[in-house]
């Protein structure tokens, strides 16, 4: 599903260290809080050594749903166990929102899938043809603009459309183009924003010719939506835990209309000066050990075993010798 620049050997070193590790998590989780809009991770741990002492506070934020929020910890842990000052900006809001966020300085870095940076904030309509690709023309775009992006992820999150098998079945669904022929007899669900993004409603039309009844969900509400029969297909993340068990079926993107959707951390050019190599080495440690299993389990620990995306965060950069 993508490239990786690690190892095979190390992808599944981390895999195996995070499923032993989610076990811990479990008794963790008790303790951890729920999600708020702010939430401080200062370190007071740093000593007069560590490649943190003397440098600038580094605000990180996420966006408004399980994975950043994991995405967010994840980073923030792993830079305060080196002695960084950080304060963790939680549930900012869409691509959009943060965006703003970090150009009116706000926060001075967050996680970004590299498609949707192109398309809901670059508003560009030519998709990329690959990963690499879609890395190298969104750093391009925010580099422009006095910012960069870290390396990116291995694993790739985009957003997909999901159904019921048994309407699957009835419908002869097997692809997003097998929607065409519903019209406006079948109604997707999705967030707001995907009436208005060419990874949303515009593409759908542009290059599937699908021009369904579209009605807006919460992301936290999709899933209670289909199984609600609320929505005939609903939009979900690909690296979702709630696709792991096959109660739900996803529909094949054959024309890639969600676009390459590697996650690159993306901050102030100045930031890398700031706060010196160690800092620059360790969030790309964290983001080499990201791969598609990885997050799915950490996803599914959090959404369906109601783990906090801390204590989750915490047992997985435990396991890889982070913290």
């Amino acid at each position: 599903m993508q490239a990786t620049r690690t190892g095979a050997r190390r992808r599944w070193r981390g895999i195996a260290a995070l499923v032993a590790a989610l076990g811990v998590a479990i008794a963790l989780a008790a303790c951890g809080s729920s999600k708020s809009s702010s939430t401080s991770l200062t370190s007071t741990s740093g000593s007069s050594g560590s490649p943190g002492a003397g440098k600038p506070a580094i605000t990180i934020g996420d966006k408004n749903f399980g994975e950043e929020y994991i995405l967010g910890d994840l980073y923030a842990q792993a830079l305060e166990a080196k002695g960084y000052s950080v304060k963790l900006k939680e549930n900012i809001g869409s691509s959009e929102l943060i965006y703003k966020a970090l150009t009116s300085g706000q926060i001075d870095f967050y996680p970004e899938y590299t498609g949707t940076l192109l398309s809901a904030v670059a508003e560009q309509s030519k998709e990329p043809t690959s990963e690499k690709g879609a890395y190298e023309e969104a750093k391009a775009f925010v580099e422009k603009h006095g910012f960069t992006l870290l390396n990116y992820t291995p694993f790739y999150d985009s957003d997909a459309l999901a159904t019921l098998p048994a309407y699957a079945e009835q419908n002869k669904l097997a692809s997003i183009e097998d929607l065409k022929p519903l019209g406006k007899k079948v109604t997707v669900g999705g967030p707001a924003e995907f009436a208005t993004r060419f990874e949303g409603l515009k593409g759908l039309k542009s290059l599937y010719g699908v021009v369904p009844t579209f009605k807006p969900f919460s992301i936290e509400l999709g899933y209670k939506a289909l199984e609600g029969k609320e929505s005939d297909v609903q939009v979900v993340f690909s690296t979702d835990g709630q696709l792991l068990g096959g109660k739900f079926k996803v529909l094949a993107d054959p024309k890639h209309v969600f676009g390459f959707q590697n996650v690159a951390p993306v901050l102030k050019k100045s930031l890398l000066t700031e706060e010196g190599p160690a800092f620059e080495e360790t969030v790309n440690k964290v983001s080499a050990l990201l791969t598609t299993q990885a997050m799915q389990q950490m996803n599914k620990a959090v959404t369906l075993e109601k783990q906090s995306p801390a204590a989750v965060a915490k047992e997985f950069l435990k396991a890889n010798g982070l913290v």
